[in-house]
């Protein structure tokens, strides 16, 4: 039984010890060439090429490794330039932007003929009846109550309280504003109120007077505060069966007041802006 169990070991240490003793034997007499050294060799040569193997696989391993790590760190650096380079892209863009608009403001205004000062909107009350923006220029800029604001797209409002750098612009579609306007087409006149989220209504035109959907509304200039000929916007709808000597006129004014970013300020005839509001802010 202790045969039977041992018997691979048994056959490992006789196998080894003759290795041992052919190997005595061998350098006893010299003999390189001898047949128990090339057996001894040629049995060696299997597991020094294994060993190899693996030692260069673990050699390969690492250096993978640590240029994957390499490869890692420059894909982060290039990263955090192509997300630098991005946001210097939208600033790019959005500057260019802003100029375009402002060299649109500044060819309204010369094609009014009226001075005028530039301004940003820096901020927004949208209640349910009043609509409102603030500006970044006052009365050190030489703007006073009552001053029209316009815009791009044609009149958005008038300003009603000036502090020294900063002044507050009722919209058209505040329901306090009133403008005095006309039809283009037909020349016809009334007053445009504003109506909110719904735009503007024009009041006071007699239902026999010609007016159509789609004829385009202007200020009238027969009050002091606007000059006349700013577009308004555009009529969407006429009730003609209305109680009433009058038509019920629903306008879409031109500008879009949630989209506005700049606006132009106009001054009175043979009113200049100060020194203050010919500087860069």
């Amino acid at each position: 039984m202790f045969f039977k169990n041992y018997r691979t070991v048994l056959f490992i240490g006789v196998v080894f010890l003759a290795v041992l003793l052919l190997l005595s034997y061998n350098i006893k007499y010299d003999s390189a060439a001898g047949l128990a050294k090339k057996a001894v060799l040629e049995a060696a040569t299997p597991v020094q090429k294994f060993f190899t193997f693996c030692i260069n696989g673990v050699e390969n391993a690492w250096k993978r490794y640590i240029h994957l790590v390499g490869l890692e760190e420059e894909n982060r650096q290039l990263k955090s330039k192509i997300d630098a380079l991005q946001a210097e892209l939208l600033l790019y863009k959005e500057g260019n932007k802003e100029a375009q608009r402002l060299k649109g403001l500044l060819a309204l205004g010369k094609e009014l003929s009226y001075p005028s000062v530039a301004a940003r909107v820096i901020g927004r009350q949208q209640a349910a009846l009043s609509k409102t923006i603030w500006i970044d220029k006052g009365s050190s800029d030489g703007l006073k109550p009552g001053f029209p604001v316009i815009a791009p797209a044609g009149l958005i409002g008038r300003l009603t309280d000036v502090t020294w750098h900063s002044s507050k612009v009722m919209l058209l579609i505040d329901e306090n504003s009133n403008v005095d306007v006309l039809i283009q087409r037909t020349r016809v006149q009334g007053i445009a109120r504003g109506a909110g989220s719904r735009g503007c209504v024009v009041k006071y035109i007699s239902k026999i007077q010609d007016v159509k959907e789609g004829d385009t509304v202007l200020t009238s200039g027969m009050s002091n505060l606007f000059p006349k000929g700013l577009q308004i916007g555009k009529v969407s709808y006429v009730d003609r069966m209305d109680v009433g000597l009058f038509l019920h006129i629903q306008v879409v004014p031109f500008a879009d007041f949630a989209k506005i970013e700049e606006v132009l300020v106009l001054l009175p005839d043979g009113q200049t802006p100060s020194a203050a509001g010919k500087k860069e802010r």
